[in-house]
């Protein structure tokens, strides 16, 4: 779910220099002497800063007696930002942050448990599977507020021209069928084109979330808690179809590999590739940058047979909103989350930065199921996603990092076999996962 990826160079480190010496003056009182929470902000995009400033400012005037701060972070190197200000008792008030972060910032300490702060509207105005995204230890360590599935990004004239019929959220593809759609649509020479890429700089989240949709996990919790790493059929199903689109089809490239989603795009503007399988806020980034005249059009991501929830199902790490342990107005600052959390507030947000909120009511929203650029496939998708199989599992950045992240791209690549790859998952993956045992 982070967005770094489409932080610049510049930008982003322009951003981080914003960011490091505002952290260091968290938690002091506004100039009344009221309560002042700072709200870390990891808003970054015009339109997405706009919307959560203009929040803010009309929770400061509708609530005197309670102040926010508006403090702007940046998605790079938040993990390590934010550590630093927990351990040096300068943490803000209300973080925004993703998922992914909540494991290891909530078993160590630093986050508040939201499960008897949230008021009951903020509680149920979002469903229980966004809810299971931020749980983990009998804990609740922060709201869910905005998501995003996975979606197939495609030249329309492309496909039309090789008759290829569309698939809606209704009825997607199978995995088989994009398959072998992606093989009709794939052709060598001096003008090669392939019929998807699979930006994969990142393989892990691409590889756990999107297992799921084959009925797999790769990451299972015990019944006494603990992570297991397995690699069985449902499990494989999805890399084995990269690895075969990539090494016996070569319906994929194998130089997008090592490519980030921003990265494909000229060669998918020019032609080369006719599908794209990418999150779906990429779609700004797309309407953009294209040529003009490039017609393109946001699918469903295909589904496998025999999976829970007829394959629609995909893992999500979600942007959430937490409070800090050390914050001394919890209450308040709860009260501030679920004001931020409204429906309509959810889909300002989402707007914003072209993704789907957690809400309910806020994905049935006619500014979101709109068809122009893709917003009611994209909500349609979103109704399914769940908690992805990395969410409260301690250790994972460091499996991530050290064994599956090396393993996957020497498969995907073709250097390792798929026994190999389970070997080095499994095995030494349990190797680092009991080292976290509680």
């Amino acid at each position: 779910m982070r967005r770094r990826s489409l932080l610049g160079g510049a930008a982003a480190t322009a951003a981080a220099a914003a960011a490091s010496p505002l952290l260091a003056g968290c938690g002091s009182s506004s100039g009344s002497g009221a309560p002042r929470l700072d709200f870390l902000s990891l808003a970054w995009q015009e339109e997405s800063v706009k919307a959560n400033k203009a929040l803010v400012s009309q929770w400061n005037a509708a609530h005197p007696e309670v102040q926010v701060r508006y403090v702007q972070g940046s998605w790079d190197d938040v993990h390590d930002q934010l550590l630093t200000s927990f351990e040096g008792g300068a943490a803000p008030d209300v973080i925004h942050d993703e998922g992914n972060d909540l494991t290891d910032f909530g078993s160590g300490g630093y986050l508040a448990d939201l499960t008897g702060l949230l008021p009951a509207a903020t509680r149920a105005r979002i469903p229980g599977a966004a809810w299971d995204m931020a749980r983990f230890a009998d804990g609740l360590y922060g709201v869910p507020f905005l998501q995003e599935p996975r979606m197939l990004i495609a030249n329309r004239t492309l496909l039309d021209k090789a008759g290829v019929h569309l698939p809606d959220a209704a009825r997607p593809w199978t995995w088989q069928e994009f398959e072998d759609i992606c093989k009709e649509l794939s052709h060598g020479g001096s003008a090669a084109r392939y019929g998807v890429a699979w930006p994969m700089s990142s393989p892990v989240s691409v590889t756990l979330n999107l297992a799921v949709t084959t009925g797999g996990r790769v990451l299972y919790a015990t019944k006494d808690g603990r992570t297991q790493v397995r690699l069985d059929a449902a499990d494989s199903a999805f890399p084995e179809l990269v690895r075969r689109q990539v090494g016996a089809d070569r319906s994929a490239p194998s130089s997008a590999l090592g490519m980030s989603g921003g990265e494909v795009l000229p060669g998918f503007f020019a032609g080369r590739y006719a599908m794209l399988p990418l999150n779906l806020s990429y779609r700004q980034q797309i309407a953009q940058q294209a040529p003009k005249g490039f017609d393109w059009v946001t699918l469903p991501l295909p589904v496998g047979t025999g999976a829970p929830d007829g394959g629609r199902a995909q893992g999500v790490s979600p942007q959430t909103l937490s409070v800090s342990q050390s914050c001394k107005h919890k209450e308040a600052a709860a009260a501030f989350i679920d004001f931020m959390t409204q429906t309509p507030h959810l889909v300002q947000l989402a707007t914003g930065d072209w993704m789907a909120p957690t809400g309910t009511d806020a994905l049935r929203d006619p500014a979101l199921t709109t068809d122009k650029l893709g917003w009611s496939t994209g909500m349609a998708v979103a109704s399914h996603l769940v908690a992805s199989p990395a969410l409260g599992r301690r250790g994972y950045p460091e499996w991530s990092d050290k064994v599956a992240t090396p393993a996957l791209q020497e498969f995907y690549s073709g250097a390792i076999s798929l026994e190999s790859l389970r070997t080095k998952l499994v095995r030494d993956g349990n190797r680092v996962f009991d080292r976290y045992r509680s």
